[in-house]
């Protein structure tokens, strides 16, 4: 990511690009909730951002998380390097599977809450900057 945007819209790029791993995330535990032996993932959405901004003064992006230098851990963060924690089941299954639907959904309707707000902080920035440019009240 270039600094310009985030120079304009804060932490808020960094925080959608999280939102929309995380949803993945959980849609990859709602589609698998009948697979045996499944084990549910989960992002650590503070954990991560504090990470992200914390590294190179606020000003980096998300590194990828491997187990040991050189290797990418298959499993082990999503398509953008963002780490995966496993999710503690609330109930124990027979077959394995830690995936709680209620719980998943509730995460993913909670997730789609907070990319909106993100998103809509940014479109009001944009409608700001427009504003300051075009001169108009």
């Amino acid at each position: 990511m270039s600094l310009i945007p985030d120079n304009l819209f804060g932490i808020h790029t960094r925080a959608l690009d999280l939102w929309q791993n995380r949803t993945e995330v959980l849609a990859n535990n709602l589609a698998n909730a009948d697979t045996p032996g499944f084990q549910a993932r989960d992002i650590d959405f503070r954990k991560v951002l504090a990470a992200a901004s914390d590294s190179a003064g606020g000003a980096g992006s998300l590194a990828l998380q491997a187990p040991t230098p050189g290797q990418i851990g298959a499993g082990s963060s999503t398509a953008a390097g963002t780490p995966l924690s496993w999710r503690t089941p609330t109930q124990p299954s027979m077959d394995g599977n830690t995936v709680d639907e209620q719980v998943e959904q509730a995460a993913f309707a909670a997730n789609g809450v907070h990319y909106q707000a993100s998103l809509s902080f940014i479109t009001a920035q944009i409608r700001m900057l427009r504003t300051a440019i075009e001169g108009q009240g």
